[in-house]
């Protein structure tokens, strides 16, 4: 039976007043706050840190040193020989020490297969006299397989060594359960079979010499067992265990719960990822193979983690009261910006333009995919961009960082370049070599035979009906860049005139993702009107070109295709991104790789404007969906857990004259999310549970 003194009270539920459309800075723990002691160790090093008496080694990296084998061996048991002690034990024998085994599960033909001796009845193993004892058991049968053990067979000074994704808990169980003369190392090796399968080199391994016996064979024999991970070049990070668990519950624990958020999404890869997506895709892959027990321990044995999932679920809840926020503003000024105002809303219902979404029109709503999507086969190099023939007079409308970006690479193709902007940026243009206008009729009088679009979502409308189409020439191509393409679609099907050419583009890359070049990045794009002159086929051709000469992928798909791929990949992504920025996430000094990929993804959406994610919220129209979704995959992990913890709860109440489902089952009927929770918290309180 699991015991009170492993659960703990929740703290206190901040105010949602206290939200605000600013990131939240939630208040960190209440615990106390450590430096941590980081350095790769070397044998000097560590031989001083465990006070031995031993000549000091030499500071060359032990991985590549020449040493006496015999010198390292140990007699090491693990106890609990499923993945991850088979995964542990491979790299122990190759290092030549002796492994023994033992689980309650028959694993004799892999430990056969790996070198190992295993045995089934724990007493025949205790009597071999292990030198040390690895426990590789999950973190919730840790304590019952720690009670099983006839620790009378071993050793007195044997040493103990567990291997838990949370520390305090596992530190509390061995000093209680184990006698106080044999050795403890609480240690968490921040990597598995998955992201270790090329080699453990670079990846942390956290550790505390929680009791090591003084004798110079007792501090010598820890000093071997942690040179194991040392020589694998890990980088050894000695902490205490209450640091850990402190830092674990926002970079292991938040890992965890994002990745099985997004599984229950089932994120699939599409046409267009965005580097973005593919880190998300990568860290649900990562995440998934583990056991939902794993995660549930993490939230049970880590007082630190339900105060992060309550931060999670502010964050998340925060970022939708600034999106439907900031849509009640525009529906209030549609309804009562003028004297017509129920007039305009109806007028604009009809049109599709209410709330400002996407205006589908009768075309679009046909069925979402004609087709699979199709890679552009686009040869640039048989193209004859090298003559004059070729360049292009392109007017850039919207000089802002992303008109710049790409205005950059249409000079460096030998385009000459034109660029009008609301707000002054004639320095800018003259610095690449673009000739800037401030008046919109004098730059659409030098007849560009292109006008690509670089506004925002949000001002792509009005900007359009400002232009002086009258003086451009009839055929002029139009090129939108926005992020959503039905909207724009139609917006342009809406207000140019017929004769003008329209083309659909996202590069799905700007100058963040994209300044090291566009090689492989996607490139989406749809010819919605071109005429079928020679001239005007050549002319769209040559703008994609551009595209494909800087090696970009180049994908056609339609608008409405387009819109349904990104709700679930940009979207997703952007949300994520701006859900995490909210927790004021930071770096650790155990950041595993899932934590480094959520870091990334903050830096890489933070520095986009609000107004950008409002877009691809208010002008896709399946983005709401998404949102839906994403919210339902939150609240249905807080109900597995809650439901896990209330049957938790209820057992140790009642114990086996409760006739409910056993705890490794989820109620089925039951829903828990916050209420439960805060059930759960009071019966604890009242229960005067020990915060330990």
């Amino acid at each position: 039976m699991l015991s009170f003194s492993s659960l703990h009270l929740p703290p206190p539920k901040p105010s949602l007043l206290s939200l605000s459309p600013v990131p939240l800075c939630l208040p960190p723990s209440k615990s106390l706050i450590f430096t941590p002691r980081i350095k790769p160790m070397t044998t000097t090093t560590l031989s001083h840190r465990l006070q031995s008496t031993c000549s000091s080694a030499t500071k060359a990296n032990p991985k590549n040193q020449t040493q006496n084998p015999s010198s390292y061996d140990l007699k090491i048991a693990i106890i609990g020989f499923g993945n991850y002690g088979q995964f542990l034990a491979k790299t122990l024998i190759s290092q030549g020490h002796t492994v023994l085994a033992h689980s309650r599960s028959d694993h004799s033909l892999a430990a056969k297969s790996l070198g190992v001796s295993f045995f089934l009845d724990p007493h025949d193993l205790c009597e071999r006299h292990p030198d040390v004892i690895l426990l590789c058991t999950s973190i919730i049968s840790t304590e019952t397989v720690l009670k099983s053990l006839p620790l009378q067979r071993l050793k007195r000074n044997t040493l103990f060594v567990d291997v838990l994704s949370v520390k305090e808990f596992a530190k509390n169980v061995l000093l209680d359960v184990l006698p106080h003369d044999f050795d403890i190392i609480c240690s968490h090796p921040m990597f598995g079979p998955q992201s270790a399968k090329h080699g453990w080199d670079g990846l942390y391994f956290v550790y505390e010499n929680v009791r090591i016996g003084n004798e110079e064979n007792r501090v010598n024999r820890c000093k071997k067992f942690l040179e194991i991970f040392e020589r694998e070049g890990c980088k050894m990070v000695e902490m205490s265990c209450q640091e850990h668990d402190k830092y674990a519950a926002e970079s292991q624990f938040l890992t965890h719960t994002v990745g099985r958020v997004l599984e229950m999404l089932k994120l699939e890869s599409t046409p267009i990822n965005t580097k973005g997506y593919e880190s998300l895709l990568d860290l649900v892959e990562n995440t998934s193979g583990d056991s939902f027990d794993l995660y549930y321990g993490l939230f049970m044995y880590n007082r630190n983690v339900l105060e992060m999932l309550e931060r999670l679920d502010l964050a998340f809840e925060d970022l939708r009261k600034q999106l439907f926020g900031r849509l009640h503003e525009v529906v209030r000024k549609q309804l009562f910006g003028n004297a017509e105002s129920r007039k305009v809303v109806q007028e604009n219902y009809s049109k599709g333009h209410l709330n400002g979404a996407a205006a589908l029109s009768s075309s679009s709503k046909s069925v979402r995919f004609q087709g699979s999507a199709q890679t552009y086969k686009y040869e640039a190099e048989n193209s004859s961009c090298s003559d004059d023939s070729s360049k292009l007079k392109i007017a850039v409308v919207g000089f802002g960082n992303f008109g710049q970006f790409l205005a950059k690479t249409f000079v460096q193709q030998g385009h000459s370049v034109l660029a009008y902007s609301r707000a002054n940026y004639s320095d800018a243009a003259q610095k690449l070599g673009v000739s800037y206008f401030s008046n919109a009729d004098d730059l659409c009088e030098e007849h560009p035979e292109v006008i690509v679009l670089c506004t925002s979502i949000l001002s792509t409308e009005q900007v359009l009906k400002s232009l002086p189409f009258q003086r451009l020439k009839r055929s002029t191509l139009f090129v939108d860049v926005l992020s959503v393409k039905e909207f724009p679609r139609n917006l342009f099907l809406q207000h140019l005139p017929s004769h003008f050419d329209i083309l659909c583009t996202h590069p799905m890359f700007g100058p963040e993702s994209g300044k090291n070049g566009w090689n492989r990045l996607a490139f989406v794009f749809e010819k919605v009107r071109i005429g079928s002159e020679g001239s005007r086929v050549s002319r769209c051709d040559k703008f994609l070109d551009i595209f494909a000469r800087e090696g970009c992928r180049m994908v056609e798909m339609s608008c409405a295709e387009h819109d349904w791929y990104a709700a679930g990949s940009q979207f997703i992504t952007h949300t994520m991104g701006r859900v995490l920025e909210k927790l004021g996430m930071e770096s650790t000094p155990v950041n595993t790789k899932g934590y480094e990929t959520l870091l990334n993804l903050v830096e890489n959406t933070a520095g986009d404007s609000f107004d950008l994610y409002y877009g691809l919220f208010m002008f896709n129209v399946n983005a709401m969906e998404q949102l839906e979704r994403l919210d339902l995959a939150f609240e249905s992990l807080k109900d597995q857990l809650f439901g896990r913890l209330h049957g938790v709860l209820r057992k140790q109440l009642f114990g086996s004259s409760d006739n409910s489902q056993d705890l490794s089952e989820e109620p089925s009927d039951a829903k828990f999310s916050q209420n439960s929770a805060a059930l759960v918290s009071s019966s604890l309180e009242t229960l005067n549970v020990e915060n330990n």
